[in-house]
């Protein structure tokens, strides 16, 4: 493989497929191949380390096939894994998605940046901003989604905000001036303009109307969080009862100084119908908050939720996430670290070169 080839599979391995079953998978290149011409490439297998073969056609994955050896194992080992996956990408290289000025463009650029380091699959997410504002970048967002190259990348997105908690510490960097109660006609009005592609709402649940708000959002199929809020213990249960089922962030969007039984995170982290979302930069979570626990087996759910097989509990913290903690940017312990060439040189996992919330670490 020449270096400096990005190569990204846009598909979820299944634990215990063989490959050769594999099919429905896109593949993007930073220098694709010809139409018509095929391109063979290898690599490490992320889940047993064994070599493989796949061969790829006008951008698509026509076979995978095991092999004994590398062809070539003097051109250094590529692990070939899924593409990580980031729920909550509110912007990078400048361009924030709730900014006034975004434009197809723009949106197609922070795409391509993304698959540079790793992510094939995100959720572009409109912080707290105008009426005028969230409609407009709603409606580029849905533009963006007829360009045939980055559409395979964007599921849908993410509303975090404005619906939220005006309150100092707990509203984080979100404009006061912007922050208000849930309204659902504004909400729709969002929803129509994004061609009814918002997936993801984030909202404070102790806000008047929120428990009504998130019912309607799942009555619509799309997944609620709560996040940016200081909702007491019975508020989060009520939230989890009307259907939230993630906590946005965890441990930031919160005050500096809290109670030591009073506060948000005690009856999120006893909620088992939430899963928690993390920063794990190092900046918004200290090390020490996000470590890995050795020699214990951890499972992560297509729901993103990472659990101890042996007790059916929450395990968020027993794996390491290279962004926010998604369903693919996490791995488990002893397992082999998926380092594909998607990686820029100089990065590892738990670290990032986007922008999009991870840190630079060295090689």
């Amino acid at each position: 493989m020449r270096q400096g080839r990005v190569v990204v599979l846009l598909a979820a391995w299944l634990r215990g497929c063989t490959l050769s079953i594999l099919c429905g998978v896109a593949l993007a290149l930073a220098e694709p191949a010809g139409a018509g011409n095929a391109e063979v490439v290898e690599g490490i297998f992320y889940l047993d380390r064994t070599p493989v073969s796949i061969t790829i056609q006008d951008g698509l994955i026509q076979r995978v096939e095991r092999k004994d050896s590398l062809d070539d194992p003097a051109r250094g080992v590529v692990y070939v894994a899924p593409g990580l996956m980031d729920h909550q990408v509110n912007g990078l290289l400048g361009i924030g998605f709730a900014d006034d000025d975004l434009t197809v463009e723009k949106v197609r650029r922070a795409t391509r940046r993304l698959w540079e380091a790793g992510v094939t699959t995100y959720l572009p997410t409109l912080t707290t901003n105008s009426r005028e504002v969230l409609e407009r970048s709603f409606a580029v967002l849905a533009e963006a989604l007829q360009d045939p190259e980055i559409v395979p990348s964007i599921p849908g997105f993410h509303l975090e905000g404005p619906y939220i908690s005006p309150v100092d510490g707990y509203r984080g960097a979100h404009p006061e001036e912007w922050v208000r109660p849930p309204d659902w006609e504004e909400f729709m009005a969002f929803y129509r303009a994004s061609a009814e592609n918002i997936i993801q709402v984030t909202v404070a649940p102790e806000t008047a109307g929120a428990l009504e708000f998130i019912r309607k959002c799942r009555q619509l199929g799309i997944v609620v969080a709560i996040g940016h809020h200081n909702a007491p213990a019975e508020i989060v249960r009520q939230a989890a009862d009307a259907g939230a089922s993630v906590s946005t962030h965890l441990g930031n969007g919160c005050a500096n100084t809290i109670h030591r039984h009073d506060n948000p995170l005690w009856p999120q982290l006893a909620e088992d119908r939430l899963h928690a979302s993390l920063i794990a930069d190092g900046f918004h979570l200290r090390p020490e908050e996000v470590y890995e626990r050795e020699g214990r087996a951890v499972v992560v759910t297509p729901q993103g939720m990472i659990r101890l097989p042996s007790q059916d509990v929450l395990a968020g913290s027993a794996a390491r996430c290279s962004s926010r903690a998604s369903a693919t940017s996490c791995v488990s312990p002893g397992a082999p670290s998926p380092r594909p060439s998607t990686w820029p040189p100089g990065t590892r996992p738990g670290c990032s070169a986007s922008g999009t919330g991870g840190r630079s670490c060295p090689g």
